[in-house]
C-alpha cells in the first residue's frame, strides 16, 4: 500500500521558518522524482519544489528560490522542504508528491496535506 506522510505544517509568523516532512512507503522512493505542491485558498494548485532521484538534482518556483530547499533521504525513504523567510502568501496546503516510471507505465502518488499558515 502506497502512503505518503506530510508533518511539519502549523502556524508561523511572517519572517519564521518551517521545516516539512514526508515519509513515503510502498514504493520503490530512490527511484522517484518528488515534489512538494502547495494550493492556497481559491487558487490553483502550483508545483513548488521537485528533487530528482538520481541525481538530486533540485528547481524551484520563482516565488521561492532563496526561501526553500527542497531535499531527499533515500534511505529514510523521506523528502524534506526547508521553508525560510515565510511570507503570508505562503500560506496554503502543501503536499507531497511522487512521480515515477515502472517499465512504460507511470506512477503518481499524492499525500494527504498539511497547512502551512503564515500570520502575525
Amino acid at each position: 500500500q502506497v502512503q505518503l506522510v506530510e508533518s511539519g505544517g502549523g502556524l508561523v509568523q511572517p519572517g519564521g521558518s518551517l521545516r516539512l516532512s514526508c515519509a513515503a512507503s510502498g514504493f520503490t522512493f530512490s527511484t522517484y522524482v518528488m515534489n512538494w505542491y502547495r494550493q492556497a485558498p481559491g487558487k490553483e494548485r502550483e508545483l513548488v519544489a521537485a528533487i530528482t532521484s538520481l541525481r538530486g538534482s533540485t528547481n524551484y518556483a520563482d516565488s521561492v528560490k532563496g526561501r526553500f530547499t527542497i531535499s531527499r533521504d533515500n534511505a529514510k525513504k523521506t523528502v524534506y522542504l526547508q521553508m525560510n523567510s515565510l511570507k503570508p502568501e505562503d500560506t496554503a496546503v502543501y503536499y507531497c508528491n511522487a512521480k515515477g516510471w515502472v517499465g512504460a507505465a507511470k506512477n503518481e502518488y499524492w499525500g494527504q496535506g498539511t497547512q502551512v499558515t503564515v500570520s502575525s
